[in-house]
């Protein structure tokens, strides 16, 4: 686990700017894109959050909508229905306990359905600005296990393997720069392992 002060140092090299790429401008909007993001690409869901967030601008809209309607507007993002159920059930939560507020707490959200702590984490990292946790996706699992920072293969172990080697004030910029290198250099099949600038550092395991 040597490689661990590096393997930060260079992902803020490579990636100052590193930030959550799900277009938002709202607490709501985030989680509305980020239960879409399921087994989707963010650039898809960023398609179709368009004419969705100009259609729903509330936690009361969503709550009211038409099941059809919003299933039709999400269908591209996949498994649709589940999501819109999840979007729609936790809307209502939100304006019954919330006051049509996304809450700011692990606790909190995580009461709300489609939400696991990898959503959670999106939403207080990049929403509030909180790090109450690390985002494991599946390019964070991909890449802890290439870099040896973990040999777990369960996101909450993997969560907790890297939130005891990663210091917390780096937790939020960690999360979206191994994102970010995991989608434009460490990808899951043919890595660009000679054009990696944590080369040096990584074992390479699994590759």
């Amino acid at each position: 686990m040597r490689n661990r002060p590096a393997v930060i140092k260079g992902l803020r090299k490579l990636y100052p700017d590193a930030h959550c790429e799900l277009d938002h401008k709202t607490p709501l909007e985030l989680l509305v894109a980020t239960i879409l993001s399921a087994q989707c690409t963010d650039k898809r869901v960023n398609l179709v959050t368009k004419a969705l967030f100009r259609t729903y601008r509330t936690a009361q809209d969503y709550a009211k909508a038409d099941p059809d309607e919003l299933e039709g507007l999400i269908r591209s993002t996949g498994f649709f229905r589940s999501k819109a159920k999840s979007i729609q059930e936790t809307a209502k939560v939100l304006v019954a306990k919330h006051g049509g507020q996304v809450p700011d707490t692990m606790e909190e959200l995580l009461q709300l359905r489609g939400v696991a702590r990898k959503t959670a984490n999106v939403i207080l990292g990049t929403a509030y600005g909180r790090a109450c946790g690390i985002v494991v996706d599946t390019h964070m699992k991909r890449l802890a296990y290439r870099l040896g920072l973990t040999d777990e293969t369960k996101p909450e172990k993997v969560e907790l393997d890297l939130m005891k080697l990663v210091p917390k004030k780096d937790w939020i910029f960690f999360s979206q720069g191994m994102v970010w290198h995991g989608r434009r250099v460490c990808f899951a099949r043919n890595p660009d392992c000679p054009g990696c600038a944590l080369n040096k550092v990584c074992p390479k395991r699994g590759v």
